[in-house]
């Protein structure tokens, strides 16, 4: 089987991973931050909003069984694309909608979908996600993994994880995993 990566940044990792780690095609989704300075920063150092580092999921998928096309239409459905620096009351450029492309044609895709997804009525306001190579991407601390599968009940889990994949699991039920 080949395999494919992607890294996208929606506002909190521990959201996006819970949502894509039960794709059917998804082989391992690592919580982890790029797109700043300096090297191998912390959470907290993150969370500072001084570093310009996004939370982010980088992906690992079997592109005969789900394609980044679809990747990028799950990402554009579970967080919103149109505020800048924000989900919902997390705020800071670490929380930014972000698609950090492991190459060219990535990089067109993402560029495409969001020219469609801006000249459509899909959202009121125009879409603000990055399109940018990825640069080095840093795993976050190993507590961050698998977190919502670990902290079901932990207070933001409950209140916005859950809601969110409640929703991805409705809206897209014909690609989740077995």
């Amino acid at each position: 089987m080949s395999t494919e990566s992607t890294t996208f940044g929606g506002g909190c990792f521990w959201c996006l991973e819970a949502v894509f780690q039960q794709l059917a095609g998804i082989q391992a989704v690592i919580s982890g931050y790029t797109g700043g300075d300096p090297a191998n920063p912390t959470y907290e150092q993150v969370c500072s909003g001084t570093t310009n580092h996004a939370e982010v999921c980088q992906l690992e998928y079997d592109p005969s069984t789900v394609s980044f096309q679809q990747l990028l239409e799950v990402f554009f459905r579970v967080h919103d694309p149109t505020t800048l620096n924000r989900q919902g009351n997390d705020v800071g450029t670490q929380y930014r909608s972000a698609i950090f492309c492991h190459d060219e044609l990535q990089q067109t895709v993402a560029t495409q979908a969001i020219e469609l997804l801006d000249n459509s009525s899909s959202w009121d306001s125009p879409i603000v996600t990055q399109v940018a190579p990825l640069g080095v991407f840093y795993p976050a601390e190993e507590y961050h993994q698998d977190y919502f599968r670990r902290n079901p009940f932990q207070g933001y889990c409950a209140a916005v994880v859950a809601p969110k994949v409640d929703k991805f699991r409705a809206a897209f039920a014909e690609l989740l995993a077995g």
